[in-house]
């Protein structure tokens, strides 16, 4: 293991980061440091298990970035927004890692990343989760620190909390309400990030420098439904809310969320055959939904 060129992954026990640690220790090309914020946590300690070196990582502080970077050839960079619902916090963090990365030579970083929706519409939409990471892309970019930027889809794994089917107070159905009208909306589990990531830090020539969108498949609202319906024996309707509905429901974060379906609807760059390529083993909606259905039980 000590002769491996070491891969520093970022949030290592959060859903990204935890498959990514996984996949790169289970392709054994590369052996991992897992960065968490608590390394005495039962997550971390299953790492450990697995063959990781964990250690105590901070975004928020230079000297411990630099530790976690020191003598490693790579880095997985994952900064999470709704920690503090702070684009100016993340944005400084992922700066602070690209400012490390470039000055103690690192020669790939993967950095999970998404557009500058506020610059591409000229300030028409706001979607601070996407612009900060956008920022700091660029960041990377302009500073010359060799970086792969990976933007996911919509995870899966909201359908089971945030987007969870609700019950019609009309009728023995439930409905899903994503502002989508009859445009597909790309999707992908938290959990297949990781073979991706794995692959691409071992093709280095080919993802260097680039941007990768990254989804499983594109199905409109009525389609989840359908699956949901299928998988759950219980009739689910897509609800046809609106955007300016939906900006109206009031739950922190509303505006910023009808922004995101706004730009999902100009169908940002999302390459499903790719992902496939780079995973193949990437799990459909219909897959992931029939693996989680325990978390959607209590519907």
């Amino acid at each position: 293991m000590t002769n491996k060129k070491v891969i520093a992954v970022f949030g290592a026990t959060g859903a990204q980061g935890r498959s990514v640690a996984r996949a790169i220790l289970e392709s054994k090309t590369f052996a991992v440091r897992a960065l968490t914020r608590d390394a005495t946590q039962p997550k971390a300690q299953v790492l450990r298990d697995l063959g990781a070196e964990v250690v105590k990582g901070d975004l928020n502080d230079e000297a411990s970035v630099e530790a976690a970077l020191k003598d490693a050839y790579g880095a997985f960079v994952v900064t999470n927004f709704w920690d503090h619902f702070s684009k100016e916090k993340e944005v400084c963090q992922g700066k602070l890692v690209a400012d490390v990365a470039k000055r103690l030579g690192l020669k790939h970083v993967v950095y999970s990343g998404l557009e500058n929706v506020k610059r591409l519409t000229g300030g028409k939409l706001e979607v601070e989760h996407f612009d900060g990471k956008g920022e700091v892309e660029e960041y990377f970019w302009s500073i010359g620190v060799p970086m792969t930027s990976i933007r996911l889809a919509a995870y899966f794994e909201n359908f089971l909390t945030i987007w969870k089917p609700v019950k019609a107070s009309d009728g023995d159905y439930y409905t899903l309400a994503l502002p989508m009208g009859d445009i597909p909306m790309d999707g992908i589990s938290a959990a297949d990030v990781g073979a991706v990531t794995s692959s691409i830090f071992n093709s280095p020539a080919e993802f260097l420098g680039k941007a990768v969108g990254l989804s499983a498949e594109a199905l409109t609202v009525q389609q989840y439904a359908d699956v949901l319906s299928k998988s759950l024996g219980k009739e689910v309707r897509d609800a046809k809310i609106t955007l300016e509905a939906y900006e109206k429901l009031g739950f922190p974060g509303a505006k910023e969320m009808a922004d995101m379906f706004r730009f999902y609807h100009m169908k940002p760059e999302r390459d499903v055959k790719l992902t496939h390529r780079l995973n193949p083993k990437v799990k459909s909606f219909s897959q992931f939904i029939s693996e989680n259905q325990g978390a959607l039980m209590g519907i």
